[in-house]
């Protein structure tokens, strides 16, 4: 044993052993933490970029949920997925995106104005990839303007996400 050490309380040598080990272990989780930090990732700033984003959309859907207005960004995702639809289909997916988002008395109504509703009513009879481009597009700039903020406020967007 070192000379400086023999002088020191047993007791008060194997409290320094224990917070060497305490202290090693603290070591290896800030390396794990910070070679796991690299597969985190930032939310985007803008919509655009976070609609593209599968964990910016699952985090954006928590906001919306716990504001009870998760109705917007379905809409513009079951518009996205319209869009990619084939011919064959696309009548009877549009005639369900309308009664569930565009009909007054849909279950998760949008917030459109009636000329927008209208002319979505006339489109509806021979339905084209097109047909809710407009309000699609109406719907992105409210999310943009009114939600969009308020999430980068909230919580759910302080914290970066994890890479699906």
């Amino acid at each position: 044993m070192c000379k400086g050490l023999s002088a020191i309380p047993s007791s008060c040598l194997e409290k320094a052993k224990g917070m060497r080990v305490k202290l090693s272990h603290l070591a290896e989780k800030q390396e794990w933490v910070h070679k796991h930090r690299a597969h985190e990732e930032k939310l985007p700033q803008d919509l655009e970029s976070l609609l593209n984003s599968k964990s910016g959309i699952q985090a954006f859907r928590g906001f919306l949920r716990s504001e009870f207005s998760e109705e917007n960004l379905q809409f513009w995702l079951a518009c996205e997925e319209y869009k990619n639809s084939s011919g064959s289909k696309r009548a009877g997916k549009a005639q369900s995106i309308y009664n569930q988002f565009i009909n007054p008395d849909a279950p998760r109504e949008v917030n459109l104005d009636s000329e927008t509703r209208e002319a979505l009513l006339g489109l509806m009879q021979e339905p084209v990839a097109e047909t809710f481009d407009e309000a699609q597009h109406r719907i992105f700039s409210l999310m943009a303007k009114d939600s969009f903020p308020r999430f980068l406020r909230s919580s759910f967007s302080q914290q970066p996400l994890r890479v699906l």
